[in-house]
């Protein structure tokens, strides 16, 4: 057989790959969080949007909710304010958040100009529109960090509105608290709580980094597959640290909260959500319940 012919009979075997997960996903509702460098690079944008639609198109239910960490920050350095975090947090005073949620316009509605331009409808939401995202403010260690939000209820019904009209929902992740006052949501935090409230069969991250390491210096040890238990065991044993702890914790409560599995990808990888999804072995690391089916279910 030519070389050529065994390049489309490999295409084949992709494809038929592919098959029990979108028979099994057809219909599911999947959370894609979209963070990163992916966010920045502009052919990686491309990919991930191309994925996204490409599961919409054959009968998921994706929604995005993205960040714009990387772009607030440039915004906020633009206009010569300085950019404060705690533990990970952005302080947001009046300033930054008038700012922040400017920049999260922007990106949340290039997002939909980049959906659209593949030929599926996209609606980008903000938490604000319809009271999607009611939030409570978020304090970090008890100290006060100005106007950021932690998701007290998400309005599900408007997302499922969506879906059942055929649009793909993009979120920016901006809400408002029983005063009506705008604050700022971790985009981690807002996915999690979107993925709770509508039982999502999946959610998935994409960061800067491969999955969860036992070791974060030993490219060796990254966990393809970890339960929940195994999850707390590790964060116990202090092998969990940094910014993936409360990645981590975030995970473990949707998977605790009804979603069926959470997914760390690496956002620098050309088309991870594909492969991740569709392929046996995967990448980065699936986290799943004590009771779930490890590769042949993914």
């Amino acid at each position: 057989m030519d070389k050529s012919m065994q390049k489309y009979l490999d295409k084949a075997e992709v494809l038929i790959e592919a098959l029990p997960y979108i028979q099994r996903f057809n219909r599911k509702v999947i959370v894609v969080k979209y963070g990163g460098s992916a966010m920045v690079d502009e052919v990686l944008k491309e990919q991930v949007i191309q994925d996204v639609t490409l599961l919409k198109l054959v009968g998921f239910k994706p929604i995005i909710v993205h960040g714009g960490g990387k772009e607030i920050s440039r915004w906020v350095g633009k206009v010569g304010m300085e950019p404060s975090f705690v533990n990970g947090l952005r302080v947001t005073d009046e300033a930054t958040m008038e700012l922040a949620e400017m920049v999260l316009g922007k990106v949340n509605k290039e997002l939909v100009q980049l959906v659209q331009g593949l030929g599926v409808r996209a609606i980008g939401i903000s938490g604000k529109d319809g009271g999607l995202l009611k939030v409570r403010k978020k304090y970090a260690d008890g100290e006060d960090i100005g106007f950021v939000g932690d998701v007290k209820e998400v309005n599900a019904e408007i997302l499922y509105d969506l879906l059942e009209k055929d649009f793909l929902p993009i979120v920016c992740p901006v809400g408002l608290d029983d005063k009506f006052y705008t604050y700022n949501i971790n985009a981690d935090d807002a996915a999690c709580a979107i993925a709770r409230a509508m039982h999502a069969e999946k959610l998935a991250f994409l960061t800067d980094i491969e999955g969860v390491y036992k070791d974060p210096k030993d490219p060796e040890t990254l966990i393809s597959e970890l339960r929940v238990s195994e999850a707390h065991k590790l964060m116990e044993e202090g092998y969990i640290g940094g910014g993936m702890l409360p990645k981590l914790n975030n995970c473990i409560e949707a998977i605790e909260n009804g979603v069926s599995r959470v997914h760390i990808l690496d956002g620098r990888i050309p088309h991870c959500l594909l492969l991740e999804i569709f392929t046996n072995q995967g990448i980065g690391t699936a986290i799943l319940d004590d009771g779930g089916e490890m590769y042949s279910g993914k």
